[in-house]
């Protein structure tokens, strides 16, 4: 492989493995146990989005006040849908001696701030048991997302009362979306822009959902509920080594399928149907050059193992804007992010492998689901 892993300077270096919080229950107790376990790492991107919102005021002409309450407009829809997951905030808040408000503004903020924060540098891809040199499926993702949350990440083991349990990796007061479950399902996510966003239930409530699946179809399903507030790609894999790309918005969708054993996903629409709602593709080039710079890399092994997956995690072609993204100190606070987290899954083995924060400068390590 051509790759580029120049070391880059001043990059955070983690001597820990992300923490790892073991909660099970309902899910209110479930959330209850995130904000205890995580409480200062909750209060702390609270506390990094207010800053940002503040540093935004002049493009976005919002205060955090204004979040909050713009965020309340779309408590109704995902209270309607999925009371469970507001459930899941509920506690996340209490856990964490926040209010409410503020864990809900939080998982609504790509709505509130109508994707005008442009982070847009996540890199996903998976190969099934075709392309594995031990014939598993495997699934890799790159977190890319504001630096000042990255000491926010943690991983979470969950065994609610009556899902499946999960593994997942997520910071603050996020709810957990990027893992799989104990039904052999795997989901990555990609923030995707279409133009037909709208109030109803935030994206990362609906990408909670998906980690409930037990089929496939139920999988899709969640990811196209009806009155949702916009869209992702959802990048799913199941054990079986089907792979799926679901490109949303909040009114259309479309499903391209893994035939040759190979899926990658960036920022950015791939199916024409999609591509007719993409806002703003000109503001996505550095998107379809990640994607063509994974896609190269990923198809020219005939055979993958966890190792060849995380070598491509670390690329930095088009350094900053690479696969392994870095801070460049001084541009703009709404384009302004690193990779805060790589993590290849064995859906295979039930294992994810987590490097927390640039993996061009982190170890790997190894996580279980005990289902």
């Amino acid at each position: 492989m051509a790759l580029q892993q120049t070391p880059i300077p001043n990059t955070i270096l983690h001597e820990t493995a992300p923490p790892l919080v073991e909660v099970s229950g309902t899910h209110r107790e479930m959330g209850r146990q995130i904000g205890e376990a995580r409480r200062e790492q909750v209060q702390h991107s609270v506390a990094n989005a207010r800053v940002l919102i503040d540093q935004s005021y002049s493009t976005l002409e919002l205060t955090w006040e204004g979040a909050q309450i713009q965020s309340r407009k779309y408590l109704p829809f995902a209270e309607e849908r999925y009371p469970q997951y507001v459930d899941e905030m509920r506690g996340i808040a209490e856990g964490a001696n926040v209010p409410f408000d503020d864990v809900v503004a939080l998982n609504a903020m790509e709505a509130v701030t109508m994707d005008a924060l442009h982070l847009t540098r996540c890199t996903s891809f998976a190969v099934n048991e075709q392309r594995a040199a031990d014939g598993h499926v495997l699934a890799a993702h790159n977190e890319d997302w504001v630096p000042e949350d990255e000491n926010d990440v943690y991983v979470v083991s969950a065994k609610p009362k009556e899902e499946p349990p999960f593994l997942a990796m997520t910071y603050g007061g996020l709810l957990p979306n990027v893992g799989f479950n104990a039904y052999g399902i795997a989901q990555l996510i990609d923030s995707v822009y279409p133009n037909d966003s709208r109030i109803g239930i935030p994206r990362l409530v609906v990408a909670r959902a998906v980690l409930s699946s037990r089929r496939i179809s139920g999988a899709i399903g969640r990811m196209l509920v009806s009155r949702r507030a916009a869209g992702y790609n959802h990048l799913l894999v199941h054990e079986s080594g089907e792979m799926y790309s679901v490109e949303v918005s909040a009114k259309r969708f479309d499903i391209l399928h893994g035939t040759d054993g190979y899926m990658v996903h960036t920022n950015h629409y791939l199916s024409p149907t999609m591509k007719e709602i993409e806002k703003d593709p000109e503001e996505l080039i550095s998107s379809r050059v990640r994607y063509f710079r994974a896609n190269r890399l990923l198809r020219e092994n005939s055979t993958h193992t966890i190792k060849t997956l995380q070598a491509i995690q670390k690329d930095h072609v088009n350094l900053p804007n690479s696969i392994c993204n870095h801070n460049i100190v001084g541009v703009d606070p709404m384009d302004r992010e690193s990779t805060i987290s790589a993590l290849v899954i064995d859906l295979t083995a039930r294992e994810m492998h987590i490097a927390w924060g640039n993996p061009c400068q982190n170890a790997y390590h190894t996580y279980h689901l005990d289902a």
